[in-house]
């Protein structure tokens, strides 16, 4: 008998207030880099109802304009009307900006080391071109879809920036068999049915994506908009936002397993973000290679040491070789010193605003270097 599980996957908008603040963040680590590569940002946000607070440590001689860049995301979010509680034009900014640690700084300039201690972990699998979890990938396009139909303002005129979406594959002896629950959260003006929103999303979201990525053949699947009816309320009126609160979003949507730190106001020096990106950037290529069909990968660093202290490959039963020996490939070919993937990826580049919604993974756009098969020769080589 087959066996058979649901797994469920979320993703929001980024006119949530968790992206709103992971943006913001992000925005003024590229303002940063634009000027100073070598510039040392971590940047925290928060936002609720009228305020954009930025505080945390920046170490660099640019000069940004931190209130001008936060209102800037708002307005290209979309809240751009004062009446959703939260807007660019009238929202407070308050700043509170001090120097990296010193104590920090011995070992990341003088040793050249990790920021901070910790693991990072990496995922890829089969599941999708992309080699990303197929529930996490279509809560992210039905966001996006969501996103887009607001701003093209053609269908849906009463959409406001704040959503959220969710998606529940049922698995069959392991492998995607079909859709079985949509969730889309709209933000919506007041003055509309709530028939007209449910319509409006299946026609013009839900079918849109689904047909797309060719996952509407079983329309069986239930769909859920808006369940409690209203939503009208929301972005940071509703809900205060703060930067790294959304780190299952920005990964793999509860698949795998995820070290703790967030990724959106790091420079790459902080090795929770860029050896995350490493990490990925190995999963996938062991995975692209043939080399498994299912890649989980775990680094661990310790502050101010360049060397990983520890380096795990998992394929979970689904590899050509053994996962010691895939382990030992890894550590040969990859350099995995902060420097190392800095370099590799070209992490001193003011690519980070567009990583802070829709995922951080899976995407194939040309700045997000952590995404390119380049090493599947090298691995094949190397272990012959």
């Amino acid at each position: 008998m087959a066996s058979r599980r649901l797994f469920t996957s979320e993703s929001v908008t980024e006119g949530h207030p968790d992206k709103i603040a992971d943006q913001i963040s992000d925005s003024v680590l590229d303002a940063v880099l634009a000027k100073d590569p070598h510039g040392k940002v971590a940047c925290e946000t928060l936002v609720t109802t009228g305020v954009a607070f930025i505080a945390g440590e920046i170490t660099t001689d640019a000069y940004v304009d931190i209130p001008n860049i936060a209102r800037q995301v708002i307005k290209d979010v979309g809240y751009t009307d004062a009446s959703y509680g939260f807007d660019y034009q009238t929202c407070a900014v308050i700043t509170s900006i001090d120097e990296q640690s010193p104590d920090i700084r011995l070992g990341v300039v003088n040793k050249h080391g990790a920021g901070d201690q910790g693991m990072m972990f990496g995922y890829a699998c089969t599941e999708t071109p992309v080699l990303m979890p197929l529930p996490i990938f279509l809560a992210h396009q039905l966001a996006r879809k969501l996103a887009e139909v607001r701003k093209q303002g053609k269908h849906m005129t009463y959409l406001r920036p704040d959503g959220k979406t969710q998606v529940t594959i049922e698995y069959e002896d392991g492998k995607p068999k079909r859709v079985h629950t949509v969730v889309v959260s709209a933000q919506h003006n007041a003055d509309v049915a709530i028939e007209d929103i449910r319509q409006d999303v299946r026609k013009h979201v839900v079918k849109q994506v689904l047909e797309k990525f060719e996952m509407d053949r079983d329309e069986n699947y239930i769909l859920f908009v808006n369940p409690t009816g209203r939503f009208v309320e929301g972005g940071p009126k509703a809900d205060s936002g703060l930067t790294g609160r959304k780190i299952i979003v920005d990964t793999y949507g509860g698949v795998g397993s995820h070290g703790g730190g967030a990724f959106s106001g790091k420079d790459p020096s902080k090795v929770d973000r860029s050896g995350s990106y490493a990490a990925r950037h190995i999963a996938k290529n062991i995975v692209a290679a043939g080399l498994s069909k299912v890649c989980a990968l775990q680094i661990a660093y310790a502050i101010g040491e360049p060397e990983p202290v520890s380096i795990m490959v998992d394929t979970m039963g689904t590899g050509t070789t053994d996962d010691v020996k895939l382990t030992e490939a890894v550590r040969k070919v990859f350099d995995l010193t902060p420097d190392g993937i800095i370099g590799r990826l070209k992490l001193r580049r003011p690519i980070y605003r567009q990583t802070a919604a829709y995922g951080h993974f899976g995407r194939e756009e040309d700045d997000f270097t952590w995404e390119k098969c380049d090493y599947v020769d090298k691995l094949r080589q190397h272990l012959g």
